[in-house]
């Protein structure tokens, strides 16, 4: 029989035991930088300024993701200055080294480095080298086990000038956790940073749309790839197909290098009329329009750029490049990404073609075969990849003009007759997010229709570790609308992004005090966010909800009522631990670092934000600002939130969508 003083000293023992594990497994804080200055670290150069700083410095875009109120922000003075920054000695006591880590990717430049005898034995960089990065901190994890019990130091560098000159570090944690993100990089499209409703092809990398057209109920996209590498190069058309602009397909890779060169950018058509004299039985015949880039392969070397094209007889399955390419020769430089359109009145095709520069030329075609020099236009601040298209007005197909839009969306609105297009305003800006590029519009679609569906590279995405590289941005509708600053073109997401609608979360008439969170409880990756929210001076707002309040189940709603003003300052809507936030007094939209005017119509704004695994479209007051850009999430950042500082704010409708993935899986 075990006595009962037995037992007691067991209990004590196992107790102990217990207590020391937790004491074994508590983190040990090696640094947060929330003093006023860095104590016992040690500084060299000018580089980490006086003390830590507070968030953002002078000139840097928005940093996050640091945790409490300071951080070692190697942005001082601008990336300009150097130095160095090394803690006292340390001793290694737990499995791993946590730390928050964000800047440039410099390696042995712009790094966190762990010596022991004075060698570097860990090193992390932050993750920008080009323009277009985020400020963005995130968990970086160092595995010390086979350090423990070893003396060490600590030492943040800064070595480095120019772009992305700098170091981001916060929260030096010693732990018995591993912090940063476990990336999956399998099964396909189950993978950590695969998008789930943006085109990415299953394998390799991927940049301009190209050929956008559509026929008989399927949408083609096809796109510059590389099936061979995870990099660019070896330049080839992809093609994916879907019938909903959600769900893609991707088929066998359509047109192939030759000894004209590999294949660049262009557009494709539905050759209605036969005009070419491919059609052979009851298909129509799409017509492929590409460059040839001479001189980027073996095979293709001593070749100058030229333009060619290629034809299906099986609605895009198989393709036949044309015998007698290329049907337009050289004519300077870089001459590619040919643009074509069908202009009805003059029953002739019509090129837009980047030549060189700022420069772009037009030219006609009756077959598709020939062509003929119009005239040329010079756009500053513009480069390759061009679209050309009529739009209605207001939708008033009474009343058209023509767009004209560069790579960077950049576009011109102006009359063409046929011979000659004369910009009357622009050019103007479609897009303030960081990676909106090689836009592109679908031909053929039809009168029934009536859209312009828009499709851009998400260009600089990362995705560490994943089999793709880059991503289509989702589809939007463009709209040709008159606004206090003149014809404007507005984006939205086109419709079918509810086709993947799935759990719903609505607010009406809800007032948001500061200090409260209205979405609080909601969490996930994948959403479609509507919100249209009261900033106006002197809005009759309602009664305040009180903090306390619990966030409402799915699909309900709060009480309006009368008598409080607007006075928020900022809103926020927090996504994956990235702010999107409304400066009421500046009427300013920010997000991952880049910032937009959107001015309030009628005392009230409207959002619409599609959040996906690695990016965040944002769309302001229906459309008339749009910000595309990427980022990557943090993995223990999945709550929303909606916050308020400065005063409270009336939100006058929220809707939130949790998101079905377009794979299936």
């Amino acid at each position: 029989m075990i006595r009962a003083s037995s037992i007691r000293v067991l209990f004590a023992l196992f107790v102990r035991a217990g207590l020391l594990q937790a004491a074994q497994d508590d983190d040990i804080l090696i640094a947060g930088f929330e003093g006023r200055d860095y104590g016992a670290w040690k500084t060299t150069g000018e580089a980490f300024g006086p003390g830590p700083a507070h968030g953002t410095l002078p000139n840097q875009m928005d940093v996050s993701g640091y945790e409490g109120e300071g951080l070692v922000n190697s942005f001082y003075k601008g990336d300009g200055t150097t130095g160095t920054l090394t803690s006292p000695p340390l001793k290694i006591q737990r499995r791993f080294v946590n730390f928050l880590i964000g800047g440039g990717m410099h390696p042995g430049k712009t790094c966190i480095n762990l010596l022991v005898d004075g060698k570097v034995v860990r090193t992390a960089t932050g993750p920008n080298d080009r323009p277009g990065g985020s400020e963005r901190l995130d968990w970086h994890t160092w595995d010390t086990s086979e350090l423990v019990g070893r003396q060490a130091v600590i030492q943040i560098v800064d070595q480095q000038t120019g772009g992305w000159g700098h170091i981001n570090i916060d929260q030096i944690v010693q732990s018995s956790r591993r912090l940063q993100q476990e990336i999956v990089t399998g099964p396909l499209y189950r993978e950590t940073y695969r998008p789930q409703f943006h085109f990415t092809p299953a394998t390799n990398w991927t940049n301009d749309p190209n050929g956008l057209v559509y026929y008989e109920g399927e949408y083609h996209l096809f796109f510059q790839h590389n099936p061979k590498g995870i990099n660019w190069g070896n330049m080839t058309w992809g093609h994916a197909v879907s019938r909903d602009l959600v769900h893609w397909e991707q088929l066998p890779n359509a047109i192939e290098p030759d000894r004209l060169g590999t294949i660049f950018s262009g557009s494709a058509v539905v050759d209605w009329n036969n005009t070419a004299g491919f059609q052979k039985g009851p298909e129509k015949p799409i017509v492929a329009i590409y460059t040839s880039a001479g001189g980027t392969s073996p095979d293709s070397k001593g070749q100058p750029f030229t333009q060619s094209i290629a034809y299906s007889l099986d609605r895009g399955r198989t393709w036949t490049k044309y015998e007698k390419n290329p049907v337009l020769a050289h004519i300077v430089g870089s001459n590619r990404d040919p643009k074509v359109v069908w202009h009805q009145p003059t029953k002739q095709w019509i090129m837009t073609l980047f030549k060189d520069g700022n420069a772009f030329g037009f030219f006609s075609s009756p077959d598709l075969k020939r062509w003929t020099h119009l005239h040329d236009i010079t756009v500053s601040g513009c480069g390759e990849c061009p679209d050309f298209f009529e739009m209605p007005v207001d939708g008033n197909p009474a009343e058209t003009k023509w767009v004209w839009t560069a790579a960077n969306g950049h576009y011109l609105v102006g009359a063409f007759d046929g011979k000659r297009f004369v910009p009357e305003t622009g050019p103007h800006r479609a897009d303030w997010g960081a990676n909106y590029y090689a836009v592109q519009t679908y031909s053929d679609i039809p009168a029934s229709d009536g859209r312009r569906i828009q499709i851009a590279w998400m260009n600089g995405g990362k995705y560490p570790k994943m089999p793709f590289n880059q991503q289509m941005s989702f589809p939007c509708e463009l709209k040709l609308r008159r606004t206090p600053e003149g014809l404007r073109i507005c984006r939205l997401p086109v419709r079918e992004i509810e086709r993947l609608h799935a759990k719903e979360y609505s607010w009406a008439d809800r007032v948001v005090q500061p200090g409260e969170n209205l979405l609080a409880g909601v969490q996930g990756e994948l959403f479609d966010i509507c919100a249209e929210i009261e900033v106006g001076p002197a809005a009759d707002v309602g009664p305040a909800v009180p903090a306390a309040t619990p966030p409402l189940s799915p699909s309900g709603r709060g009480a309006g009522g009368e008598g409080i003003p607007t006075e928020a300052k900022h809103v926020s809507l927090i996504l994956r631990g990235e702010p999107l936030t409304y400066s009421v007094t500046d009427k300013r939209l920010t997000c991952l670092g880049r910032a937009a005017t959107l001015a309030p119509v009628g005392g009230r704004i409207k959002l619409q934000v599609l959040l996906d695994r690695t990016s965040i479209e944002v769309f302001g007051n229906d459309g008339c600002v749009s910000m595309t850009s990427c980022f990557l999430p943090r993995a223990d950042t999945k709550p929303l939130a909606l916050q308020t500082t400065g005063g409270p704010v009336k939100i006058v409708s929220l809707k939130v969508y949790e998101l079905r993935s377009a794979w299936g899986k």
